[in-house]
C-alpha cells in the first residue's frame, strides 16, 4: 500500500492539491525522478543497420529519459508541477538539481536541433506535453521556474509553430486510444494559449476543435478499449469540447454525443476496465492509464454540468459523477506499479488527475 492508493474517490476525484501531502508527492515523485535519469531500457535501442543507433542522451540531452520522449516530458510536468503545488515537497533540492542540470540552453538547441532535422517527431502527443511543461513554468512564481522556462523558450516557440503549421491544420481527427489522439492533443494546446494569454493561439486551436468535433453526435464507443489504449477516444473529445463550447452549448452537444448512458453501447464508458497486469505487461500498464484518465474526463463532464439545469444535466451528471470515482479508485489500485512498463509514465497521470483543478488543466477562457 502506498500514500496515493490510500487517498478516498473522493479525494482523487475532487482535483485538490490539498490531498498533496508529503508522503503524496514524494510517492509520486519517485518514479519520475528515477525515470528522467534512466537512459535504457529506451525504444530507440532497436538495431536498423550496421550502425549503432547514438545514445539517447546524444540527441535528447534534456529528455532522453523514461523510455521515450513523450514520457520524459511529462515526468517533468509531473516535477515541475509538483514543485509548484507542494512548496515544501520533501523531494525539492533533488528535483531542481536536476531539472538544473539537464536544462541548459546547449542541450535545448540539441533538442530544437533533431525537431528541425525530423518536423514530425512527436506529433502531437509529446508536443502537447511540452507545452504543458511550458504552460506550468508558466504558472509558477519562482525565480527557478523564470529561469528553467527562459531557457526551454527556443524548444517552446518551435513547436508552437510547429503546431501551428502542421498540427492545427488537419482535415480530421485521429480517433484513436494511444498517442496519436487529436483531440487530447488540442486540448493541451488550449489550455497552454490560455495560460500563456497566446490569444490567436486560442483562436485557432478552438477553430480547429469546432471544425472536427462539432457536429459529431452519437459517439462510437463500441470498440472502447481496443489494444493498448490509454484514453477513451469519446471521453477525450467530449473533455476537449467542454474547453471550447459555452454552458448550454455544451450541454447541449454531450446530450447529442452521449444520447443515452444507461444502455449499451454508451454505458461502457461508465465501468472500469478490469486490468490484471504482469511483470512487462505494457498493455495492461496503458489499461491502468485509461481508467486514470477516463477518471479525470468524466470528472471533468460532471463538473461542466454541476450548474445546469434541464433534461441534458439531470440525465448524464450523476452517472458521470460516480463513473469518476470508481475509475478513480480502480486506477490509485495499480498506478504506482513498479513494473518499468508503467512505472516510466503513470505517475503524471495520477497527478494530473489529482490535481486537474490546480489551474493548467481546462483554465476558462482568457
Amino acid at each position: 500500500m502506498n500514500a496515493f492508493e490510500e487517498l478516498s474517490p473522493d479525494a482523487l476525484r475532487a482535483g485538490r492539491a490539498d490531498a498533496l501531502d508529503d508522503a503524496v508527492a514524494a510517492a509520486l515523485a519517485a518514479h519520475p525522478l528515477d525515470g528522467v535519469e534512466t537512459e535504457y531500457p529506451h525504444y530507440r535501442g532497436t538495431v536498423e543497420g550496421p550502425e549503432a543507433p547514438p545514445r539517447p542522451s546524444e540527441t535528447h540531452p534534456v529528455f532522453y529519459g523514461c523510455f521515450d520522449w513523450h514520457s520524459a516530458v511529462h515526468s517533468h510536468w509531473a516535477l515541475v508541477r509538483a514543485l509548484r503545488l507542494a512548496p515544501d515537497h520533501p523531494n525539492e533540492a533533488e528535483i531542481a538539481a536536476g531539472v538544473d542540470e539537464r536544462l541548459t540552453p546547449e542541450n535545448v538547441a540539441r533538442e530544437v536541433d533533431y525537431l528541425d532535422e525530423n518536423p514530425g517527431f512527436e506529433e502531437p502527443y509529446g508536443w502537447s506535453w511540452l507545452l504543458r511543461l511550458a504552460a506550468e513554468l508558466d504558472l509558477w512564481d519562482d525565480p527557478r521556474a523564470d529561469a528553467w522556462r527562459e531557457t526551454l523558450r527556443p524548444l517552446e516557440d518551435r513547436i508552437s509553430r510547429g503546431t501551428r503549421e502542421s498540427f492545427l491544420g488537419v482535415d480530421r481527427p485521429q480517433r484513436v486510444g494511444t498517442h496519436g489522439n487529436s483531440a487530447f492533443a488540442l486540448a493541451a494546446v488550449l489550455d497552454y494559449a490560455r495560460v500563456v494569454g497566446d490569444a490567436a493561439f486560442e483562436r485557432e486551436a478552438e477553430a480547429a476543435a469546432r471544425r472536427l468535433y462539432a457536429d459529431d453526435t452519437a459517439a462510437v464507443v463500441g470498440a472502447e478499449p481496443v489494444g493498448w489504449d490509454f484514453l477513451s477516444p469519446a471521453l477525450v473529445e467530449a473533455d476537449l469540447m467542454r474547453r471550447v463550447l459555452g454552458p448550454d452549448p455544451f450541454a447541449a452537444w454531450l446530450g447529442r454525443f452521449l444520447p443515452d448512458l444507461s444502455a449499451p453501447p454508451h454505458d461502457a464508458l461508465l465501468a472500469p476496465v478490469d486490468v490484471e497486469p504482469e511483470e512487462g505487461d505494457g498493455a495492461a500498464m496503458h489499461l491502468i492509464g485509461l481508467n486514470v484518465s477516463r477518471a479525470w474526463c468524466l470528472a471533468g463532464l460532471s463538473d461542466a454540468l454541476a450548474d445546469r439545469t434541464g433534461p441534458v444535466a439531470a440525465r448524464l451528471r450523476e452517472p458521470l459523477d460516480a463513473a469518476a470515482r470508481r475509475h478513480a479508485e480502480a486506477g490509485a489500485a495499480d498506478v504506482r506499479t513498479d513494473d518499468y512498463a508503467g512505472s516510466h509514465w503513470l505517475s503524471s497521470f495520477a497527478l494530473y488527475l489529482l490535481t486537474r483543478n490546480e489551474a493548467g488543466i481546462a483554465p476558462g477562457a482568457a
